[in-house]
């Protein structure tokens, strides 16, 4: 096995080894974004704001359904990571078949029970009648692709979970350049409107999830999980179960929280739905690196806390903070200065309260970003420290703050509602997240120390 296959995080730099690792991760995130984006100017530019309010008025449910079914994974990956760096390959054969065993149940059941209540959803959402149809046929067919979206997070989970964080990203930009590609055919060229564009980001996860997965049991032949190892031991689907189902339920909160959110701003009309759809895109760029160094960071606490070095997470986590902190003063100064241009290049609008709503939602939101990044790092590492409690409960702060503002706040005082809500809320989260850290950090540690 060439060495470059996998990265043991217990012996080196911890920030050297952090770094290496997020860089492919930051690198598959953008191109991510990338995709997510040329949707967004394809059919701005092809069809019109009615189709990026299509799309926007149904984001927040489909991120809520689709990222509770990759944070299972991800909590699953938590398990797996930990096995590696105990050196127990026995273990982590084992974590490996819970973790696929796990995700055929729950794509099955999640893509079912999605389809059904879907209609019920939207119109709960208060989707705009005007859009109705395109949203439904967009969020329809990507729900029935979760399969490729589900095959994908679980492969690339176990990839990085041995510290190649590489080999997801050469997948994520063929998948990425395929979607482009389709995108401009289906939609441009066929004219399929949003439904092709929602064709496109699910054929092309399907290649990057057969890529993954081929590239998974050709080339970790000593990891990848055998026939018998798919008679998994009960503790470790308890700990499959639980660690998954916390990380699962902390970002089901989270996404939950924003459907109440987006049900409140799609009340105020499609002209605030291009608004905030197109600010978020942007938003959620800025985001990845924060997001990204949050997770390579999980992947070097689980693999220490797995060695049993202690010492390693602690100094290494007050550096990687110091670093989430910078990277957000320099997206507000780029926000500050470039707001307006991004908006228009992306949305191809010349409306000017698309755009100046647009602005107000990017800075609002950078101005607090500092305190994003250090509630990112810090809520993935307790997550992979074992230490779920307090995560999840500063979900649910967020998930009753952002159903507070829906209720009360938006609709008093509009589409300033919508701009300040999610900056308070981390304000909030982090007070509640740190403090408990200060408070439980010296018993996790010494409990570690004594197993």
């Amino acid at each position: 096995m060439k060495e470059n296959k996998i990265t043991d995080m217990t012996t080196g730099s911890p920030v050297r080894l952090i770094l290496i690792f997020a860089i492919p991760l930051l690198i598959g995130n953008v191109f991510q974004q990338i995709y997510n984006v040329v949707d967004t100017m394809v059919v701005g530019y092809s069809i019109g704001d009615s189709a990026i309010s299509a799309i926007g008025a149904t984001s927040s449910l489909y991120s809520l359904i689709i990222t509770f079914a990759s944070s299972l994974n991800s909590g699953y990956a938590i398990v797996v990571t930990q096995a590696f760096g105990a050196h127990d390959n026995g273990r982590l054969r084992k974590s490996a078949a819970g973790m696929i065993l796990l995700n055929i149940i729950a794509t099955v059941f999640i893509t079912s029970l999605s389809l059904v209540f879907l209609r019920p959803l939207m119109d709960y959402m208060n989707t705009p009648s005007t859009v109705l149809e395109q949203a439904y046929g967009y969020i329809f067919i990507i729900c029935a692709g979760m399969f490729s979206t589900n095959a994908y997070n679980m492969f690339a989970g176990l990839i990085r979970a041995l510290g190649n964080s590489r080999t997801p990203l050469y997948h994520l930009i063929a998948a990425c350049v395929l979607n482009i590609i389709l995108d401009i055919l289906l939609v441009a060229v066929f004219g399929m409107g949003v439904e092709g564009a929602a064709l496109a980001t699910v054929l092309s996860q399907c290649l990057s999830a057969a890529l993954s997965g081929v590239y998974f049991f050709r080339n970790y032949k000593e990891y990848a999980p055998c026939l018998s190892d798919y008679k998994v031991p009960s503790g470790i689907l308890r700990d499959l179960l639980s660690t998954g189902t916390a990380m699962a339920l902390m970002m089901c909160v989270v996404n939950l929280g924003s459907v109440f959110f987006q049900r409140a701003n799609n009340a105020l009309g499609e002209s605030m739905i291009v608004a905030h759809t197109s600010a978020r895109k942007i938003i959620t760029i800025m985001m990845q690196p924060m997001g990204t160094i949050a997770t390579a960071t999980s992947t070097f606490v689980a693999q220490n806390w797995g060695a049993g070095k202690l010492e390693r997470i602690r100094s290494s986590l007050r550096k990687v903070m110091l670093a989430e902190v910078l990277w957000g003063l320099f997206a507000c100064t780029v926000i500050f200065a470039s707001g307006s241009l991004l908006i228009r290049l992306m949305t191809g609008t010349e409306d000017a309260e698309i755009i100046s709503n647009a602005v107000l939602s990017l800075r609002t939101h950078h101005i607090f970003f500092p305190v994003l990044g250090v509630l990112l790092c810090l809520r993935t590492s307790m997550q992979a420290m074992g230490y779920k409690k307090a995560p999840v409960i500063s979900s649910c702060i967020e998930l009753v703050l952002k159903w507070l503002s829906a209720m009360f706040l938006i609709p008093k005082v509009g589409f300033f509602g919508t701009c300040i809500t999610e900056p308070v809320t981390w304000v909030f989260m982090l007070i509640y997240l740190g403090s408990s850290y200060l408070m439980i950090r010296n018993d996790i540690y010494k409990e570690k120390s004594f197993c």
